[in-house]
């Protein structure tokens, strides 16, 4: 069932929600709506409830103010996979931890990472790459190694399970150099991007398990990576307390040491409620509805991907018609500027309408080019809920899009 937005009279709205936004601005570009009460309720589900360290990934959303929001919300450890991320994060919070967990790095930043900004941990997979680390640090006794295993991404959306990892039975060489050189060890993974079952940490957390014991090495740290899911379209997670649950009893059993940290690295989840993206039909051709955002923008998951986005119409006189399933086009030249869908929206939906399209916090503002002359609008916060969250309660009252909040 799909709520659909009416705009009427609420343009005197003091913070914003959705319908505010439409009949205030009527947009002819599309508009980022900025939630930072919902990233700071995950942050907050995350650093009170996960059983050890999470860390932000900031590739799921590099934006400045989200970084402030999650460090203000409590989040302390960020991964960053590049050194212009190093650079951001430490130019916005400095007193952060910040691990670098690409495990393929040029030696110039990591370099600059341990020189300059103080990073300290560091992922690898190769002997070759903590050859690397240790010429790039001059040798330093400080660091924090994870060695990165490949393990399966069988149970999740988005495959992560080829480009990097050592295999387990493969690992005991690089976890023994690693331990030579680490004033802690770590073993890190990850088990592909929106796992949609516990079962994809204890599965891994078994070649862990392996690893270690071929290894016999004393290990300090375990990660287990990202992968924590959102909510889309046929695609309804788990409770986040029964990943959290199976992580933590299988760390638990794990042979390392008394005072080994476990850690994680959350991006999607922190992230996916915090933007949505509102959107003009600009044209519609039978099922086909040909709209001012796409795949070179905010909808690059929705083109490359196949990945389905919770969609509403927002209309001041809203509709009654059943909802049908449409495919997007993008505003660019491309052809390959297409989003399958479907989408599920009235079936009464014209040119000059307005959609929102939720959960493009992670991944969507972060893939955005300016290809086509076609650039991202402004953003705006509102303060009505995200279209689906694993995070708020049935006892938080919703703000609901379509009544004015005083």
């Amino acid at each position: 069932m799909h709520k659909h937005h009416s705009a009427l009279g609420l343009a005197t709205a003091p913070t914003g929600t959705t319908g505010a936004v439409v009949a205030k601005l009527r947009p002819v570009q599309p508009v980022t709506l900025l939630r930072p009460h919902a990233a700071r309720r995950a942050a907050r589900f995350f650093v009170e409830k996960f059983p050890g360290r999470p860390m932000y990934a900031v590739k799921a959303n590099p934006s400045p103010e989200l970084i402030a929001l999650l460090w203000e919300s409590g989040v302390t450890h960020f991964d960053v996979a590049s050194i212009a991320e190093v650079r951001l994060v430490a130019g916005i919070v400095p007193e952060a931890t910040l691990c670098f967990m690409h495990p393929v790095k040029a030696e110039e930043a990591i370099a600059e990472a341990y020189h300059v900004h103080g990073v300290r941990t560091f992922s690898l997979d190769t002997e070759e790459e903590l050859a690397k680390i240790v010429r790039a640090t001059n040798g330093a006794r400080d660091l924090t190694l994870c060695v990165r295993l490949r393990v399966s991404s069988d149970h999740s959306k988005l495959s992560l399970a080829s480009k990097f990892g050592v295999d387990a039975r493969d690992a005991a060489p690089v976890l023994l150099a690693a331990r030579q050189v680490a004033d802690t060890l770590g073993v890190c993974f990850h088990v592909g991007s929106q796992a949609m079952t516990p079962a994809a940490y204890t599965q891994a957390m078994e070649l862990v398990r392996a690893a270690i014991v071929e290894a016999g090495v004393t290990v300090d740290v375990v990660d287990v990576g990202g992968g924590f899911p959102s909510v889309y379209p046929g695609m309804e997670p788990p409770s986040l307390e029964a990943y959290f649950a199976a992580i933590h009893e299988a760390f638990e059993s794990l042979p390392v040491s008394y005072s080994a940290e476990l850690w994680c690295e959350p991006g999607r989840a922190l992230c996916a409620e915090y933007a949505s993206l509102l959107v003009r039909v600009e044209k519609r051709r039978g099922e086909e509805l040909y709209i001012n955002d796409g795949a070179y923008g905010a909808l690059f998951d929705a083109a490359h991907v196949g990945w389905r986005f919770p969609t509403e119409l927002v209309r001041e006189s809203g509709s009654d018609a059943k909802d049908m399933a449409f495919s997007f086009y993008g505003p660019t030249c491309d052809d390959l500027d297409h989003m399958a869908g479907p989408f599920m929206l009235p079936a009464d939906i014209a040119a000059g309408d307005y959609i929102e399209i939720g959960m493009l916090g992670a991944y969507g503002c972060a893939m955005r080019t300016g290809f086509n002359g076609f650039t991202a609008g402004e953003s705006v916060i509102v303060e009505d809920e995200p279209m689906a969250s694993l995070y708020r309660t049935e006892t938080e009252p919703a703000v609901p899009s379509n009544v004015i909040t005083l």
